[in-house]
């Protein structure tokens, strides 16, 4: 009867310090991931790990995921082994004792997390799209064309390479790899 712990953080910068910092563990799994789906490491552990008996800590159920589906489905199979599931934050326990308010609340606040996550895309879509309708250049590059045969013929007349970015209003870089690209036709 272990007391296992599951900390999730979405990206590397963000810190897991704050997770079940004062519960005691027997054995931690921690990844810096996104919860959007279930194809995760150190979950994959987790799972393979736990057994009949077992408390499996979470923080809050968003750590856990983001997908209703992928929730439901992850608790059911920790339940299927035998394991309970206690989420600190909401104050909710899955398993046995688990009752209809209980998994009603669990629906719920599952179906929250993954709103969230829809929401957080939703505004990261219209900042996007802000940026660019402002003229801002966003996403890799600024997306406009490049005249390739007037650069190699700029390059073929004797320009430099510092000139012809000049002139054609490009990086040097961009030019350098376009005649790396004719080098080698």
């Amino acid at each position: 009867m272990a007391n296992v712990g599951y900390i999730r953080v979405s990206s590397i910068q963000q810190n897991t310090e704050r997770q079940l910092a004062d519960i005691p563990l027997d054995k931690v799994f921690t990844e810096k991931v996104s919860g959007k789906n279930a194809e995760r490491e150190q979950l994959n552990a987790l799972l393979n790990y736990v057994r009949e008996g077992d408390t499996v800590h979470v923080h809050e159920l968003s750590r856990l995921g983001r997908n209703v589906r992928d929730l439901l489905t992850i608790i059911e199979e920790l339940k299927g082994k035998g394991a309970s599931i206690h989420f600190h934050k909401e104050r909710l326990v899955a398993g046995a004792d688990e009752d209809a308010v209980s998994r009603m609340m669990l629906n719920v606040l599952a179906s929250v997390a993954q709103m969230e996550r829809e929401m957080m895309l939703e505004r990261q879509a219209e900042g996007y799209a802000a940026a660019k309708a402002a003229g801002r250049i966003v996403g890799r590059g600024n997306g406009k064309a490049v005249d390739r045969i007037g650069i190699v013929s700029a390059l073929a007349g004797g320009g430099s390479i510092r000139q012809v970015a000049k002139d054609f209003g490009i990086s040097t870089q961009t030019v350098q790899r376009i005649k790396k690209e004719q080098e080698f036709k």
